[in-house]
């Protein structure tokens, strides 16, 4: 006969298990719903695993719909607004990215942090929040945990962001111009910078909004390098990011056959509802134990990059 000890703990699990086969489902549902936004939708899935919450299959789908929401999304962009901006400030943007890269990967040895998740940090923070840590993560491989930690921190830096920019803007007496580039360089999420700018006033949102999308199309030719630089499992051969790709086909597509906008609208939020849940199921795979291992670390070099970014760009905006 068995202990009742173990009859307890073995009905407790299949109990679990019974709940998280029908929870998830459920849950994913909700995550494709406008209200539901990238923060909440990684907290949840991050609470349900520390909960013992877990889905068995969850981790084999997330590199996909990370991926596929990716190339989605390069249905709603506009192609001419992307030229005009690109014109208008690719030298600076091309220096501040690769200063915040080259910055953060410098801290993360630094810190001792987790290679990947330094990486996705820096990637994060050079770029655009989210959407540049998703579209990076597969190109190295990373784990769940690692793209879990990065994630964190770019929300909960983000979050800061929101309040602490206009308030320090207005102390200083930034012009709209200058804050709203100040905003795009170093706040993470297209999200909060376009939160920021609006609290700041309509010039200010009008530039950050700008300048940020330049950035984010920086998502590309940075997917390109890694992938030059990173090789996969087979070391004689390099991964290339066939998604990213797609992503640029799917820019040119729908700009070349502007009939369709209606169908590209519809994709585009696809895309978007799709990251959401691919961070619902990030987050659901996430230990007490990789908290331990790489949280403060991760923290630390957010942190750190962060403020650093922040008053370098503030310094150089000001002269």
């Amino acid at each position: 006969m068995q202990p009742a000890n173990a009859i307890t703990d073995f009905d407790y699990e299949n109990v679990k298990e019974k709940i998280s086969a029908k929870l998830y489902p459920a849950l994913i549902g909700l995550c494709l719903l406008p209200f539901v936004s990238p923060a909440v939708a990684l907290s949840t899935g991050i609470i349900l695993s520390l909960a013992g919450f877990r889905h068995q299959n969850s981790s084999k789908y997330t590199s996909l719909i990370l991926q596929t929401s990716i190339v989605l999304l390069g249905f709603g962009m506009e192609l001419d607004e992307v030229i005009a901006v690109s014109k208008s400030g690719f030298s600076l943007t091309m220096i501040s990215v690769t200063i915040v890269m080259i910055t953060g990967i410098l801290l993360g040895k630094l810190f001792k942090a987790n290679k990947n998740t330094a990486l996705l940090i820096a990637t994060g923070t050079a770029i655009c929040g989210g959407s540049a840590i998703a579209a990076v993560a597969p190109i190295i491989k990373s784990k769940d945990h690692e793209n879990s930690f990065a994630l964190i921190v770019v929300f909960v830096l983000n979050a800061a962001a929101l309040l602490i920019f206009p308030f320090i803007g207005h102390q200083l007496h930034l012009s709209q111009e200058v804050f709203g580039n100040w905003a795009a360089i170093a706040i993470h999420d297209t999200s909060s910078v376009v939160g920021a700018g609006a609290l700041y006033g309509p010039e200010a949102l009008k530039t950050a909004t700008t300048v940020k999308l330049i950035r984010a199309l920086w998502i590309i030719p940075l997917s390109l390098v890694m992938a030059l630089f990173i090789k996969g499992n087979n070391k004689k051969s390099i991964r290339f990011p066939w998604f990213i790709l797609l992503f640029v086909l799917s820019i040119l597509f729908a700009n070349l056959f502007p009939q369709l906008q209606t169908s590209y609208a519809h994709f585009s939020w696809l895309g978007q509802r799709g990251l959401v849940v691919a961070l619902f199921l990030i987050g659901s795979n996430i230990t007490f134990a990789q908290i331990k291992q790489s949280g403060l670390k991760s923290f630390s070099l957010g942190i750190t990059l962060w403020a650093i970014t922040a008053v370098g760009s503030l310094i150089f905006l000001m002269q």
